[in-house]
């Protein structure tokens, strides 16, 4: 079975924002308590189709970049050239990925659904763009108004535009560098590359002008939720467990209707919290014989998923595994990276604790191993 297309999401953040005003290039200015860039960077690495996040940065706007990523995991950015298009190539030449989402840092806000219906389109189209159909009277006119333009069939177009990627690169190397491309939909098109059109969304709205910053004062509010998962598994026989998406040699196994990995199963319905959908046994029933014995990192990617969907940006999940046997010390950072991994975080947003019961109660008595997580996130606020 072939697998899933390695997905890249190219952020083209080479621009002065000139128009915006200001000291700062608008990608770097702050808007709902973080950089702009920042909002477009948190909401791509938190989508779980998306498996790298490039940015394109401005010649001398390494520092700027550097003070708006912070401790992000994501990889050297890119230098950027004088026009957009150079810019793009840049990034297209720098991701290893069979599909790219090209997006403009300019449109911080950016909801899980819209990439969801991109690369949905992308199975029967060489590209997809999201777009809003226009609703206000359309007029020609210069000083006075003129006649009135039919509005059916006009579309707003916006970022991210998906594509496969070296159809994208190519196109871009064939269009005529004396024409000005307004975006990646319009070169495709004139390659020959099919576009379909999916739902976009108004919060898409690009920062252009200083009165659209003010705009965001009032959308787009991220409110902190806070959630908690608890899990216990009961020895069985066996010589390995899986523990925080590892395998531990020892002398039992942990029972359980999948693989019983019971840090991530409390991982889960602590993620889970935060977005109020419900538990991983209601996702994942133990009467369903497709999760025997079933990888715990699958409940983990839909949990992810969810959070995707409702527009979640995982801050931090803390883990605390209880249990006389096996040490867990030896094992922290390796259960560190991989629930990193899974979740499209940095290593310093996870952490994991261990500890005991003082040899009380069955997890002191050596019958089985007991899992607390908690998980902070922010959602948007309607």
């Amino acid at each position: 079975m072939q697998g899933k297309p390695r997905t890249a999401a190219l952020i083209v953040a080479a621009g002065q924002g000139a128009r915006a005003g200001g000291d700062l290039p608008k990608q770097y200015r702050t808007v709902a308590g973080k950089p702009v860039l920042a909002h477009a960077v948190d909401a791509l690495t938190s989508h779980p189709a998306i498996d790298i996040v490039q940015v394109v940065i401005g010649a001398g706007q390494q520092a700027l970049y550097d003070s708006a990523i912070g401790s992000r995991a994501l990889p050297v950015a890119v230098t950027g050239g004088a026009q957009r298009r150079d810019s793009v190539i840049a990034g297209l030449e720098a991701v290893d990925a069979e599909i790219v989402l090209i997006h403009d840092a300019a449109r911080p806000f950016l909801p899980g659904g819209v990439v969801d219906r991109l690369i949905d389109a992308l199975a029967s189209a060489d590209g997809a763009v999201p777009a809003l159909p226009v609703a206000d009277t359309l007029a020609r006119g210069d000083g006075l108004l003129g006649d009135s333009v039919a509005r059916d069939g006009v579309f707003r177009i916006q970022t991210p535009q998906a594509f496969r990627r070296d159809a994208i690169l190519a196109a871009h190397r064939t269009w005529d560098a004396s024409r000005e491309a307004t975006d990646d939909a319009q070169v495709a098109r004139a390659y020959g590359l099919d576009v379909a059109i999916v739902e976009g969304d108004p919060a898409l709205e690009k920062l252009t002008f200083s009165a659209d910053f003010a705009r965001t004062d009032g959308m787009q509010t991220m409110i902190s939720r806070t959630a908690m998962g608890f899990d216990v598994h009961a020895f069985a026989e066996g010589e390995a467990i899986h523990l925080g998406g590892i395998r531990i040699a020892h002398d039992h196994a942990l029972a359980g209707h999948s693989d019983a990995d019971v840090a991530l199963h409390a991982l889960v319905d602590a993620l889970l919290g935060t977005i109020a959908a419900g538990d991983i046994g209601s996702h994942f029933p133990p009467s369903d014989p497709q999760w025997r014995g079933a990888n715990s990192a699958i409940f983990v990617a839909r949990a992810h998923e969810l959070l995707g969907e409702a527009g979640a940006i995982i801050d931090h999940v803390d883990l605390t595994i209880i249990c006389e046997a096996p040490k867990i010390g030896p094992h922290r950072d390796a259960i560190r990276t991989r629930i990193a991994e899974m979740l499209g975080l940095s290593i310093a947003q996870v952490s994991v604790k261990a500890t005991t019961t003082e040899r009380l109660g069955f997890t002191g008595r050596r019958e089985g191993i007991a899992a607390q997580a908690i998980a902070t996130v922010r959602v948007p606020h309607i």
